[in-house]
């Protein structure tokens, strides 16, 4: 069985942004980022300071708190060090981010005698270059990742059960290794009852991928400790890697950066022409006195143009202005970028025409030319807008229009249902009757909850036995504009016959705005 090793460095920003400013390790650290941190230094959170709090508020915990902006750029460069140390003793590191490396541990354990004597080993080699870290060992990526959070060795076939009894919120903890939106997904899980793990493992995997979708099936595999991605996802494409001389040598960091996105968008190119996308990527250089310089990333996605350029000026900075013992003796005269792992172009969500394929380009040509037979507003695009109901979170917009949407999602929207959203959403809002055990109507109080538990729910000639509810989440919108202005409450009910409504209930009456399938 292929095991895997974890090495992970605690607060990394933090950690990166203190020895940036020549700090010592006891003094305070937080980085923000939009005005909230986001990470922050062991003393930082002795003296009270947390991810989220407003810098203002952690300034006042904490007086003497050395507040720094994020910056990627600053945390991959003071991390090759770490990266070369590793590298030194254990060939093969793959970085899934600044602060967090993994590599096979089969090699590296015969090569020191066991699992425990290459832990041990690579915690020392990293502590050379003063920096703490941490080591996990397990059967797989993800719980190899929790591990290391925890120091933990986890013993063979015993990944499902060291992860039962954790909270659902470590499956969300590492982003590298998660979907955007992942937090959601725990969230709305923590709110159906599911606290831990082995609750979320012991669900049925044919139900987290009919209710949940894509991200929840991964998610739910690495609850149970299986396989979640294999070493390589397809056979690779001949002739898939790239390169360009640099002449003259690449010195500065400003220049390596343009070679750089410049490569990267000849690669996308490559790889958009054989219909595949990267999911690991070899970044290689060669300087002008013969120096072979190379770092494997691994991501948790396939990677856009933007996300390998990124990654690319993360290396090269690294490499030409770390601290790293390996720090080149010339600069860069090749730079190579070469895929390790590559998956079907499809999994690249990069919507309809994002450019990852040949049929994703007749497909806008198809749609421009229906649009110039019908007129403009003939051909749509859903754009995701914010909003408190379903209808309201997408905007339409005109193909070939700049996508913008109505309302700014990322802006806080009270009363916002929660996920997943229905599978139909209704325009013509059918008009229910909802009872309780009694008959008597049920409605939403000024305190926003039911006046009555519901027990029946009437649709035209149909009624039902309400089995349970979620809500109900009112709606007090423009309340400083009386005509525009609008009062209600939605609420989610589970009908026998495993039917599922979201239901609207504006000036007493109940009407249906979706449903759940």
């Amino acid at each position: 069985m292929s095991r895997v090793l974890a090495l992970w460095c605690p607060d990394w920003p933090a950690v990166a942004a203190a020895a940036a400013a020549d700090l010592p390790p006891t003094h305070p650290v937080a980085v923000t980022s939009g005005n909230r941190v986001i990470a922050c230094s062991a003393p930082a959170r002795a003296d009270g300071v947390r991810r989220g709090l407003r810098r203002r508020e952690s300034q006042a915990r904490c007086p003497r708190l050395h507040v720094v902006a994020a910056d990627p750029d600053r945390d991959a460069r003071l991390f090759e060090p770490v990266a070369s140390a590793v590298d030194a003793v254990a060939p093969g590191v793959e970085v899934l981010r600044p602060g967090l490396v993994v590599l096979s541990a089969r090699g590296v354990a015969r090569y020191f005698g066991s699992e425990e004597a290459a832990a041990e080993r690579l915690v020392d080699q990293v502590s050379a270059v003063g920096v703490e870290c941490q080591v996990g060992i397990a059967d797989q990526l993800s719980t190899a990742v929790i591990a290391a959070r925890r120091a933990t060795l986890v013993p063979p076939g015993e990944g499902a059960a060291f992860l039962a009894s954790l909270p659902m919120r470590e499956l969300a903890a590492e982003p590298s290794l998660a979907a955007p939106h992942r937090g959601e997904l725990v969230d709305l899980l923590h709110r159906l009852g599911l606290r831990t793990i082995g609750s979320f493992a012991a669900l049925s995997a044919g139900d987290v991928a009919s209710r949940f979708g894509t991200d929840a099936v991964l998610a739910h595999r690495a609850a149970r400790g299986e396989p979640e991605r294999p070493p390589s996802g397809r056979s690779l494409p001949p002739d898939l890697e790239v390169e360009e001389r640099c002449d003259p040598v690449i010195e500065r960091v400003d220049a390596a950066a343009f070679a750089g996105r410049a490569l990267a968008e000849k690669l996308h190119r490559t790889l958009s022409d054989a219909a595949v996308a990267c999911t690991r990527l070899s970044i290689s250089a060669s300087t002008g006195n013969g120096e072979q310089l190379s770092r494997i990333w691994r991501c948790a996605e396939p990677l856009t143009p933007e996300a390998t350029a990124d990654r690319v000026r993360w290396q090269l900075d690294g490499w030409l202005t770390g601290r790293s013992e390996k720090r080149p003796t010339a600069g860069i005269a090749v730079l190579r970028l070469e895929p390790v792992e590559v998956v079907a172009a499809g999994a690249l969500q990069l919507g309809l025409w994002g450019g990852v394929g040949d049929q994703d380009e007749r497909a806008r040509r198809a749609l421009v030319r229906v649009q110039g037979l019908l007129g403009g507003e003939a051909v749509q695009v859903g754009v995701l807008s914010g909003g408190r109901g379903p209808a309201e979170r997408i905007t339409l917009l005109p193909l070939g229009d700049e996508l913008i949407p109505r309302n700014d999602p990322s802006e806080p929207w009270p009363g916002t249902l929660p996920e997943p959203a229905p599978a139909a959403v209704l325009t013509a809002y059918p008009e229910v009757w909802m009872s309780d055990e009694r008959g008597i109507a049920v409605t939403v109080t000024e305190r926003g909850v039911f006046s009555a538990p519901p027990a029946r729910l009437r649709w035209g000639s149909r009624e039902w036995a309400v089995c349970g509810w979620a809500g109900p989440w009112p709606v007090d919108e423009r309340w400083w504009d009386p005509p525009a202005a609008r009062t209600a409450a939605r609420a989610q009910v589970l009908l026998e016959e495993s039917r599922a409504l979201l239901v609207i209930c504006t000036a007493g009456r109940w009407s249906v705005e979706g449903i759940y399938e």
